[in-house]
C-alpha cells in the first residue's frame, strides 16, 4: 500500500470512528482500525487506539477487542507494555463493576487506587468525581459509612494536587450532603476544621465546629474544640465550651471532671470546688432515686461506675485542699 493510500485509508477510518463509535457493532470497526495501524508498522498508534477503544466500549461488547489487544501486547510486548496491559485489564474490570452497581463503593476504592498507582492526575480526579456523584440511595447510616470514606478525595486534592480551594469546596459539599438531622460523622466535621486550621483560617474552623454543635453535637467534637482553644490559651472560650458541653450532656462525668481539672490547673480552687459541687448535686438529683445507698457505699467498696469515680475525685480534691468536710471522705 502506497503512502498516499495509507493516509486516505487512515482518514476514512478516523471519519468512521467519529460517526459510528456509539453503534452496537463499533467493536469490529475499532479492531479493524487497530489492525490496520499494526500492518502499517505503526505499533504505538495501534497500541494507543486499542487503549482508546477499551476505554469507550462496555466490557460486554468488547470481548474480541480485548482478546486482540492482549495478543498484540504479547507479540510486541516490553516491560512497560506488559504493565499497561495489566492495568488496562484491571481498569476494564472495575469500570464494568461500577457500571453495573454505581453504589459498590469497594469497587470504586479499588478503581481509585489503581488510577493513583498509575499517577495520571486528570484520570484520578475524574474517577473520584464519578464516585462521589453516587450518593447513597437511602438516608441510613449503614449505607453512608463506606461513601464517607471517599473523603480521601479531599486528602488527595490537598496533599498531592495542592489545590486548597478545591479541597475546601469538596469538604463543604460533603457536609451538605450528609443528612445530619438523622445521623452524622464527627470525623468529617473534625477533618474540615483541621483543614481550615492548616490554612491558618481559625475563624473558619470555629465556624465549622460551631455548626457541628448545632447540627450534630458529639463528644469528640466538643473535646477537640476545647483542645484547640486550650492550645491557643483561650481559657474563657474553653469555659464557654465546657458549659455548652454540659448543657448538651449534663450526665457526662468526664466533662464535669475535665472542667474542674482545668480550673484546678489554673489555681482557681473555688471555681473547681463549685464545679465539683454542682456536678454532684446534679448527679444526686438524677441518681438518688435509683440507688439511695450510692454515697454510703463509696468509702468501703470499689467504685462501680463513672458517677462514683467523680464523687471520689471530689473527695480527693477536698483532701488535697485540706478540707475534708466538703469531700465525701468519711462514712456517712
Amino acid at each position: 500500500m502506497k503512502n498516499g493510500e495509507i493516509v486516505q485509508a487512515r482518514n476514512v477510518y478516523e471519519r468512521a470512528v467519529e460517526k459510528l463509535a456509539d453503534e452496537e457493532d463499533a467493536e469490529q470497526l475499532f479492531v479493524a482500525f487497530a489492525e490496520f495501524e499494526e500492518r502499517c508498522k505503526k505499533m504505538e498508534r495501534a497500541r494507543c487506539f486499542y487503549k482508546f477503544a477499551l476505554d469507550h466500549i462496555p466490557k460486554d461488547s468488547a470481548k474480541d477487542l480485548y482478546r486482540k489487544f492482549m495478543a498484540f501486547e504479547k507479540q510486541y510486548r516490553d516491560k512497560e507494555g506488559i504493565e499497561d496491559a495489566i492495568v488496562g485489564k484491571r481498569r476494564f474490570q472495575y469500570k464494568d463493576e461500577v457500571r453495573k452497581n454505581p453504589w459498590n463503593y469497594d469497587a470504586w476504592f479499588d478503581y481509585i487506587r489503581l488510577e493513583e498507582s498509575v499517577g495520571n492526575k486528570g484520570r484520578i480526579r475524574e474517577v473520584y468525581e464519578r464516585a462521589i456523584a453516587n450518593v447513597p440511595p437511602a438516608e441510613e447510616k449503614r449505607y453512608w459509612q463506606r461513601y464517607v470514606y471517599l473523603i480521601n478525595y479531599d486528602l488527595y486534592e490537598e496533599l498531592d494536587a495542592g489545590d486548597m480551594e478545591r479541597t475546601r469546596d469538596v469538604y463543604r459539599e460533603c457536609l451538605k450532603l450528609i443528612p445530619h438531622e438523622k445521623f452524622s460523622f464527627a470525623k468529617i466535621w473534625l477533618l474540615v476544621a483541621q483543614f481550615e486550621i492548616s490554612q491558618l483560617n481559625l475563624k473558619g474552623a470555629r465556624q465549622i465546629l460551631g455548626n457541628a454543635f448545632g447540627k450534630a453535637p458529639k463528644d469528640n467534637i466538643f473535646k477537640k474544640y476545647i483542645e484547640i482553644e486550650l492550645q491557643l490559651g483561650n481559657i474563657d472560650r474553653c469555659r464557654k465550651l465546657y458549659e455548652k458541653y454540659l448543657e448538651w450532656a449534663p450526665e457526662n462525668c468526664y466533662a464535669w471532671s475535665k472542667y474542674a481539672e482545668l480550673e484546678r490547673s489554673l489555681a482557681e480552687t473555688e471555681r473547681a470546688r463549685a464545679i465539683f459541687e454542682l456536678a454532684i448535686l446534679d448527679i444526686w438529683r438524677r441518681d438518688w432515686w435509683r440507688d439511695p445507698n450510692l454515697y454510703r457505699r463509696l468509702p468501703r467498696g470499689k467504685p462501680i461506675g463513672r458517677t462514683e469515680n467523680l464523687i471520689l475525685e471530689f473527695s480527693w480534691f477536698g483532701e488535697s485542699m485540706g478540707n475534708k468536710d466538703s469531700a465525701f471522705a468519711e462514712d456517712v
